[in-house]
């Protein structure tokens, strides 16, 4: 007899009685024995939110998320047909040893990267690391070191729509899932986060809202102030304002130095961007509004 295949189920739609036994019954009609679960109702939208991780013995994803939606549609839920609608169901399912494509972007700063790759070279990161984009050459000698294609772009204010334009060749190209923004300085035009809505994640280098602009831990050091921290967040239009998934911080105090708080900084962004990745590539993160919910 073959090993039982896990799968990962997520689903969001409006609260009401019945979504958990017609998921169950879905479930149970393909055989599957449930080995996580986490359901949420988020109140200022009452949406309903899931995540189940189940095993049986079928391979296809497809198969598992078809049962679920037939028990689903049997008490009136149905598929959403219209993206604007919120309250409408969505549901996705698929192999739980499925790793997803990410691409990760990068100007100078390479702290974030060497983390990611690290954690994705030991086992950390469930990912396959596709790509490295920069404006700047600096990091092709650590894509070199770790086997992986090195695109150069660089880019000015006359060359961005250029420079975008082969930015989404790549991530065609390299079957992208996942774009992540690690310290990569240069705002994405309107269209492409909105095309990347869901599937890029930055990281900020402070606790939400905080120093904008240039040398942010200076600024801090000039206001004086007792923690120091970052956040990851969804890619949205409105810069720095997208959907927050994971947030950290440390405490400071007037001995530090700009470049103490820049290097606990630092340690604080790698940390806050790898939970983050590790979220996304394990289906934990749902997007209810501008808010999201996190399954731990």
């Amino acid at each position: 007899m073959s090993e039982p295949t896990s799968h990962i189920l997520t689903l969001s739609c409006a609260d009401r009685p019945g979504i958990v036994h017609a998921v169950s019954a879905g479930l149970l009609a393909v055989g599957g024995n449930i080995t996580e679960n986490h359901q949420f109702s988020e109140p200022d939208t009452a949406t309903f939110c899931m995540r189940t991780v189940v095993s049986t013995a079928t391979t296809e994803s497809d198969e598992v998320a078809a049962a679920v939606a037939t028990k689903l549609a049997e008490f009136g839920i149905a598929a959403a047909t219209d993206e604007a609608e919120p309250e409408q169901l969505r549901i996705k399912v698929r192999r739980a040893d499925d790793r997803p494509n990410v691409a990760i972007l990068v100007s100078t700063a390479d702290h974030c990267l060497v983390d990611l790759l690290y954690r994705w070279r030991t086992g950390g990161l469930q990912i396959n690391v596709v790509a490295i984009v920069s404006n700047h050459t600096v990091c092709q000698p650590i894509a070199a070191q770790n086997g992986i294609e090195f695109v150069y772009l660089p880019v000015t204010a006359a060359t961005k729509a250029a420079q975008e334009a082969q930015l989404r060749d790549v991530f065609v190209r390299c079957d992208v899932d996942l774009v992540v923004l690690a310290r990569y300085m240069q705002v994405l035009s309107d269209q492409l986060c909105t095309d990347l809505a869901g599937r890029a994640i930055n990281i900020h280098h402070s606790f939400l809202p905080g120093f904008k602009g240039a040398k942010p831990y200076h600024q801090a050091f000039h206001r004086g102030v007792k923690i120091v921290g970052a956040t990851a967040h969804f890619v949205t239009a409105d810069l720095d304002e997208g959907p927050i998934i994971e947030q950290d911080v440390a405490r400071v105090d007037h001995t530090h130095t700009p470049e103490q708080l820049t290097r606990l900084g630092q340690d604080t962004e790698r940390l806050v961007l790898s939970r983050a990745v590790r979220l996304w590539s394990e289906d934990r993160i749902m997007l209810v509004g501008t808010k999201t919910v996190v399954f731990h």
